[in-house]
């Protein structure tokens, strides 16, 4: 396992501002398998994203920042650790993939359009 660090004054400009996943998990803290990493980083990081979604760490103290961070990352790295990044879909493109393919709209006509036709079909001097 890799990673451990200590957090700067300011952990959420430092993490966003992060060049890479591995500089992510430094920051935080959390140890991390450089294979697993290699195979999901995109995933982990939006599943990290996607637990982050609603919580505005903006106006909250330094401490709690970093706990919800560090819990953040550490859940979207066990998601992704314990299975693989297509049995997680977390990006549009493999949700799509396993969706039911919707049946073509087939065209629809009324019979009452047939009976119609029909009749007009029928008069004299219609065609």
């Amino acid at each position: 396992m890799t990673g451990s660090g200590s957090a700067p004054p300011n952990l959420l400009s430092a993490v966003r501002a992060a060049g890479s996943a591995e500089e992510i998990f430094a920051l935080l803290g959390v140890p991390y398998d450089p294979k697993v990493l290699n195979i999901a980083r995109l995933h982990i990081l939006k599943r990290m994203s996607m637990h982050l979604a609603e919580a505005d760490l903006d106006d909250l103290p330094a401490g709690d920042v970093e706990v919800r961070l560090k819990d953040a990352l550490t859940r979207a790295y066990q998601d992704l650790a314990s299975s693989s990044p297509i049995e997680q879909r977390v990006f549009k493109v493999l949700k799509d993939a396993v969706k039911p393919k919707e049946e073509p709209k087939k065209p629809f006509v009324s019979l009452n359009a047939l009976v119609g036709a029909t009749r007009d079909l029928e008069r004299p001097g219609s065609l």
